[in-house]
């Protein structure tokens, strides 16, 4: 009688049973399908398991078949979201004999095990795919006590997503978010990940039910998944934000104008000795001494503050545990290609079911006036991608009376736009943290020579792209708390720094903002969660160069920002006020007219489902 599989884990009697109760490994001998016999071994951080040779029955010695790289393999914990049961079935086993060398397939009847794990492209890491091992044994119990072991060891995997709040927009990019969801759907289900799911029916409804939610019901999710494109997500980022994110405001741009104009130089760490300030009040030279104390009324809808109550608990951020999710559906979704690095259903799925983590920056945008007579009243938006102002304020503009091309109205938009080669009076002030390691903008030369020289220059890094295990985004710093969120502490001597003249655009960058059109997106060099935002100033100039700038964005490698009329600074916050005709400004894809705005940016504010992409 063969006992080969009639043993189960714990019995050290057996000889083919090890049992390491200090080290915590243990392995047995199954059967795993389409390959052969292995010896499965189960230690802290995974599964292992190594091919089994044994003779044949007519005493030939057979070598099982290897279709892996080597003998042995494993599976990580921390890449493993699901273990089944699967009941009794059919296992298949290949065996190479060594006379002749042909390949033996034998099929066997036994209770099998699925390990549900991630495997990556070899030509593209970012791109995750599910690969199933199932597991056979004659023996049920076996069976049923790995599936307990293994269980047991997900279960203390840190940051496993168990309730998820989820927004499904149906006419996001080609109309194919309900599809999208039901995609990677037995994804989530296999995990054991719970759902609550809502179909949007209008603009703003996203907005209106996350800005509406208690913080009781809020803190009952461990986050909340977009399956649409970057509007949707900036949608429900704004509805957590605008009515929770207690904070000062950035400064006014009379303010700043002031303090350039003293050549003024800030002193970062010193507002709190102020004997004249109220303790009670948080002081930086970032912000201005007005609280934002309650909620806000957008253009997406109004918030009501009464689910407010004292008996309900507080949400702070950044938060431990609530993370933002993206399955990709958009027209354009940079977030999710930088987040996750790239721009697939099912890898943002494993992202969210794994428990990945990310932290993400987001930039407090706020206008002060709309026309240059118009009151003094702010206005709040939050940006986690990208605000600009004329070219691109213009190109979102003129798309929107085009909604019925889908997402090529952007590229019919975009060609109109450029052809008619509007630039605008506008002046910017940012805060100068360290011009000499912050500042990318080229040394000045003739443009003619610049374009001689353009495809030998150098590309200009500020510490390299933002990819998995970023050294930049992890790198720990003392923070100094303000309001619910925290803003890094500067060095103590920063000012203050203008440009005026006319621009035919202004922009900035939260992160790098890769997309299929640019490859390596609007700054190469952005980060995820270091601290700032990069002011893009595109001055005036000739048509023919300004397409140049745009087909180095359209380009890998490109330099897009080595021109004479490019300026680009890194710096924490900015202010605008714009001079003559207006355009608007272009903020995660909504419209926001504006005369006067200021911004300034919150380091890991919010988390996302994601690692980084990687290399």
């Amino acid at each position: 009688m063969e006992r080969d599989g009639d043993f189960l884990l714990g019995d050290d009697s057996h000889p083919e049973v090890m049992l390491d109760c200090e080290n915590s490994v243990s392995s047995s001998n199954l059967l795993l399908d389409n390959v052969g016999k292995v010896i499965l071994t189960h230690d802290a951080d995974g599964l292992s398991w190594t091919l089994v040779d044994t003779p044949s029955d007519d005493g030939l010695f057979c070598w099982r078949a290897k279709p892996f790289s080597n003998s042995e393999t494993a599976v990580k914990f921390s890449d493993t979201y699901a273990v089944e049961m699967i009941d009794w079935g059919t296992m298949h086993e290949c065996i190479l004999a060594s006379a002749g060398g042909c390949l033996l397939r034998h099929s066997s009847e036994m209770y099998r095990f699925a390990v549900r794990s991630i495997q990556k492209s070899k030509t593209h890491p970012s791109l995750w795919s599910p690969a199933v091992y199932i597991f056979g044994h004659k023996n049920l119990q076996t069976c049923q006590m790995w599936v307990n072991r293994i269980n047991a060891s997900l279960d203390m995997e840190p940051d496993r997503p168990k309730n998820l709040l989820v927004f499904v927009h149906p006419r996001s990019g080609k109309g194919n978010g309900c599809k999208t969801w039901e995609a990677v759907v037995p994804i989530f289900s296999q995990a054991n990940v719970k759902t609550k799911v809502t179909v949007t029916e209008r603009a703003g409804h996203a907005f209106d039910i996350m800005a509406s939610m208690t913080n009781r019901e809020l803190n009952s999710y461990d986050g909340v998944v977009a399956v649409g494109g970057d509007g949707l997500f900036n949608e429900i980022l704004n509805g957590l934000l605008l009515s929770r994110h207690q904070v000062s405001y950035p400064m006014r741009p009379a303010d700043v104008n002031h303090l350039v104009e003293s050549d003024y130089t800030q002193s970062v760490n010193d507002g709190n000795n102020s004997e004249s300030s109220d303790p009670g009040e948080d002081h930086s030279p970032l912000l201005m001494n007005s609280r934002h104390d309650g909620p806000q009324v957008t253009s997406l809808g109004s918030v009501d503050d009464s689910c407010q109550t004292e008996t309900d608990p507080g949400f702070s951020l950044p938060h431990e545990r609530f993370r933002f999710g993206i399955i990709p559906a958009g027209s354009t979704d940079a977030v999710v290609i930088c987040t996750t690095g790239a721009r697939d259903p099912i890898t943002s799925a494993l992202h969210i079911v794994l428990g990945k983590r990310v932290s993400l920056d987001v930039a407090q945008v706020v206008r002060w006036k709309i026309t240059s007579s118009s009151k003094d009243e702010p206005y709040v938006r939050y940006a986690a991608t990208f605000a600009g102002y004329g070219f691109y304020g213009d190109v979102i503009t003129e798309s929107e009376k085009y909604r019925w091309m889908g997402p090529k109205r952007y590229d019919y938009a975009g060609t109109k736009v450029f052809l008619q080669h509007r630039s605008y009076e506008a002046e910017v002030a940012y805060l100068d943290v360290d011009s000499e390691n912050t500042s990318s903008t080229p040394e000045r030369g003739p443009w003619i020579s610049r374009m001689k020289a353009m495809c030998r220059l150098p590309k200009q890094a500020n510490g390299g792209a933002c990819y998995a295990r970023c050294s930049v985004c992890n790198k720990k710093t003392i923070q100094t708390s303000i309001g619910s969120s925290a803003v890094a502490p500067y060095p103590k001597q920063s000012r203050w720094l203008k440009s005026r003249g006319r621009f035919h655009c202004v922009g900035a960058a939260v992160i790098s903002c890769r997309n299929e059109k640019a490859p390596d997106g609007l700054v190469a060099d952005a980060h995820l969660s270091d601290g700032f935002l990069h002011l893009i100033l595109i001055k005036s100039c000739p048509r023919a160069l300004y397409l140049w700038h745009l087909t180095e964005i359209a380009r890998k490698g490109g330099n897009p920002l080595n021109f004479e009329f490019v300026e680009h600074h890194k710096t924490p916050t900015f202010v605008f006020t714009s001079h003559g005709k207006q355009s608007v400004w272009n903020v995660d894809g909504e419209i926001l007219q504006a005369h006067q705005l200021s911004a300034q940016v919150f380091r890991g504010l919010v988390s996302i489902f994601g690692t980084g992409p990687e290399v």
